[in-house]
C-alpha cells in the first residue's frame, strides 16, 4: 500500500526481551509495533532478547500490524547477529539506529538482503545527509530520534521544539521526496495526554505520518490526532465531487466553499478519503 494511504499514527516501541509485552502488543490498537532489540534491552540479555523475538513473531497474532524490528547498530558487539536474526524472522521492517549515510544502510543490506529497511534519523550527520539515505533503494522509512538527536544538538527542551525543527524540516523533505514512511520522534512524559496531543497536532500539520510512542497510553492520542477528521473528509468528498462536475461539463473551475478546487487539490483529497478507508478496514479487522 502507498505509505501515503497506509496508516502508521501509532508506532509503539516494545521491549524485544519482555514475553507480556510481546503479548500485550497482539491487542493493542496500533498500527505499527517497533520490537526493539537496542535501546530497551540490557546488555547482558541482547542474546535472549533475540530468541524471544524470534519465537513470539514466529507464534504470530499481530494482525494487520506492521512489524518493524530495531536491531542494535552494526558497530556494536551485537549488531551483526541481530540483523542475520532478523534475516529470519517474521518481521515486515529492520529498523537500523543511528543512520549516518547510505553506507550504513548497504551495510546492513547486505546482511538482511531484500528486507525493507528503515532508518533512525538521531544523529548531525544523518541530518545532512536525509537526502542521499532516503534515496536508497531499500529505504521505506524515517523514524526521528529525536531524544538522541536533541541530546547530540545540545538543544534545551522548549514545547514547540523550535530548536529540532531544521532537523525534522531536513528529514520530512528528503522523505516526501522519495515517498517514504516518516513519524515522529517520542513523546516522553507518557503521563501527559494533553501535551502529547499538542506534539501530535504539530507533527501532523507538519506532515509525519504518525508518531512513535512508548507506552500504551499514549496510543489513543496518537491515534486520533493522525486520522482525517470528519470535516476533512466531508471537504474532500465535496472537492471531488466539484471537480469531476465542471470537468465532465467542460467547464474550467471548480469552487468549494469560496476556494477554488485545482488538480492537485483532488489528488490530496483522494489521499485523505484512502487513508480513512484504510484505518476502517483496520479497525474492522
Amino acid at each position: 500500500m502507498d505509505p501515503r494511504q497506509r496508516p502508521y499514527r501509532s508506532v509503539l516501541y516494545i521491549p524485544g526481551s519482555k514475553e507480556r509485552a510481546l503479548d500485550k502488543a497482539r491487542s493493542l490498537p496500533v498500527d505499527a509495533i517497533i520490537f526493539d532489540l537496542e535501546d530497551a534491552v540490557a546488555a547482558d540479555e541482547k542474546d535472549n532478547a533475540r530468541e524471544t523475538l524470534k519465537a513470539a513473531l514466529a507464534t504470530g497474532g499481530y494482525g494487520p500490524r506492521v512489524k518493524i524490528v530495531r536491531i542494535n547498530g552494526l558497530d556494536t558487539p551485537w549488531g551483526r547477529a541481530d540483523a542475520e536474526a532478523v534475516r529470519q524472522m517474521d518481521a515486515d521492517v529492520v529498523l537500523l539506529p543511528k543512520v549516518n549515510s547510505a553506507a550504513d544502510v548497504d551495510a546492513l543490506a547486505a546482511i538482511t538482503g531484500d528486507l525493507p529497511i528503515w532508518a533512525m534519523m538521531e544523529t548531525p550527520r544523518g541530518m545532512l545527509n536525509a537526502a542521499e539515505i532516503a534515496a536508497h533503494p531499500l529505504m521505506a522509512g524515517f523514524v526521528m530520534g529525536t531524544n538522541d538527536l536533541a541530546k547530540e544538538l545540545q538543544t534545551r527542551f522548549r514545547p514547540d521544539r523550535l530548536p529540532l525543527m531544521t532537523s525534522l524540516g531536513l528529514c520530512l523533505l528528503a522523505a516526501k521526496a522519495e515517498g517514504l514512511v516518516i513519524v515522529d520522534g517520542v513523546y516522553n512524559a507518557f503521563k501527559d495526554t494533553e501535551g502529547l496531543a499538542v506534539e501530535c497536532a504539530q507533527g501532523r500539520d507538519m506532515g509525519f505520518d504518525g508518531k512513535t510512542l512508548i507506552h500504551p497510553a499514549q496510543v489513543e492520542t496518537a491515534n486520533t490526532a493522525f486520522v482525517p477528521s470528519e470535516a476533512e473528509i466531508d471537504l474532500a468528498r465535496r472537492q471531488i465531487a466539484a471537480f469531476e462536475e465542471v470537468e465532465a461539463k467542460g467547464q474550467g473551475v471548480a469552487v468549494v466553499d469560496g476556494k477554488i478546487v485545482e488538480n492537485l487539490h483532488v489528488v490530496t483529497a483522494r489521499e485523505i478519503l484512502a487513508k480513512a478507508e484504510a484505518i476502517s478496514a483496520l479497525q474492522a479487522g
